[in-house]
């Protein structure tokens, strides 16, 4: 049985069926505390695949962080083959004073593939570019809504190449979204040097989301056993496919005023069916916001308090029709519910 070589990222070494944390120097706050980029290596005994997990590219996206928590304190990972780099807060910054951003207001995800003598920003995606993702087969890189908004849970791809669409399926998310890359991203990065990445959405900002976490810990480790890195299976493959979608459109407040919503993430819509109302604070004046057509909710604002324009309802075309819509998210959802990954009190 062949035994793999040493793995190294930040000048030190990690020895076959060891983990460790490194810490990656980044930068040093005005007070002189030093701040690092933290990345658990999980390196397996045996070789195989180089898989990343990351959380807290936009720092008030908790969610991730709590996925990769739990991840991390999983049994099966002692059978590991390949490795594991986890990475739980990418912006320290940002996690720690509670923001989307960087000191700098620098959205983190839009600053790859960065430069070593850029801003803040720019330093620090060119750091996670080369110690992580290059050093990765492939990498999941878990989101969630910005704050006063929710999301479905979701897996993003792009249609660049059929394996990924593939693993995107295998993760058993309620819906997979093909959606286009965003210059400066991290996908955008990472696919140009030839690392494809599951983008995973749920939950909101600041917030922990139970469904959430379920699903996306029970997605990294279906996508990990059929990379071959986990020998058990851990948790039963979904039993029912993903609902598909290529396009989606956010419904926008018609006006400012008090919201009211009679919709939320999961629901399936039809055209005319009222998503909610818009009122002013006396009464006077309401208007309806009205589904253009047929879609699955995968997004929606949590503010009651909204302006005009305001993104409201985030809405994903897809071919099946609504009971099957139904039918697929309630069967993922009893799935989680009943699996006994989830009956252990320090996974909860």
């Amino acid at each position: 049985m062949p035994v793999a070589d040493p793995f190294e990222i930040g000048g030190q070494q990690i020895e076959a069926g060891t983990r460790k944390t490194i810490d990656l120097p980044v930068s040093v706050l005005s007070d002189h505390t030093p701040v690092g980029l933290s990345v658990h290596v999980v390196h397996g005994k045996e070789p195989g695949p180089v898989l990343f997990v990351s959380a807290a590219i936009h720092g008030d996206e908790v969610m991730g962080v709590e996925i990769v928590r739990r991840l991390l304190r999983l049994p099966d990972l002692e059978n590991l083959h390949g490795t594991l780099l986890a990475v739980p807060v990418v912006n320290t910054f940002g996690f720690i004073n509670h923001s989307r951003y960087l000191p700098d207001r620098r959205d983190l995800n839009r600053s790859f593939p960065g430069s070593e003598k850029g801003s803040l920003a720019a330093r620090l995606a060119r750091l996670f570019l080369n110690e992580i993702v290059k050093r990765s087969d492939i990498g999941i890189d878990l989101h969630s809504a910005a704050v006063h908004r929710t999301n479905l849970p979701q897996i993003r791809v792009s249609p660049s190449k059929p394996e990924t669409v593939k693993l995107a399926e295998i993760f058993g998310a309620p819906i997979v979204l093909t959606s286009k890359i965003r210059e400066g991203s991290l996908r955008d990065a990472a696919q140009k040097v030839g690392v494809d990445i599951l983008l995973y959405e749920a939950g909101q900002g600041l917030r922990f989301d139970e469904y959430a976490a379920r699903t996306g810990t029970a997605g990294i480790l279906r996508v990990m056993h059929h990379l071959g890195m986990l020998t058990a299976e851990g948790i039963a493959a979904p039993e029912v496919k993903p609902l598909r979608s290529t396009s989606s459109d956010w419904k926008r407040a018609p006006a400012g005023g008090l919201l009211r919503l009679f919709k939320t993430v999961g629901d399936h819509v039809q055209t005319g069916d009222i998503l909610g109302a818009v009122s002013d604070p006396f009464g006077e004046i309401e208007e309806d916001i009205l589904a253009d057509e047929a879609g699955l909710v995968i997004g929606r604002a949590e503010l009651p308090v909204v302006n005009e324009g305001d993104a409201i309802f985030h809405i994903a075309r897809i071919k099946k029709d609504g009971d099957d819509v139904e039918s697929n998210l309630d069967s993922l959802a009893t799935q989680l519910d009943s699996d006994p990954l989830f009956d252990e009190d320090e996974i909860i």
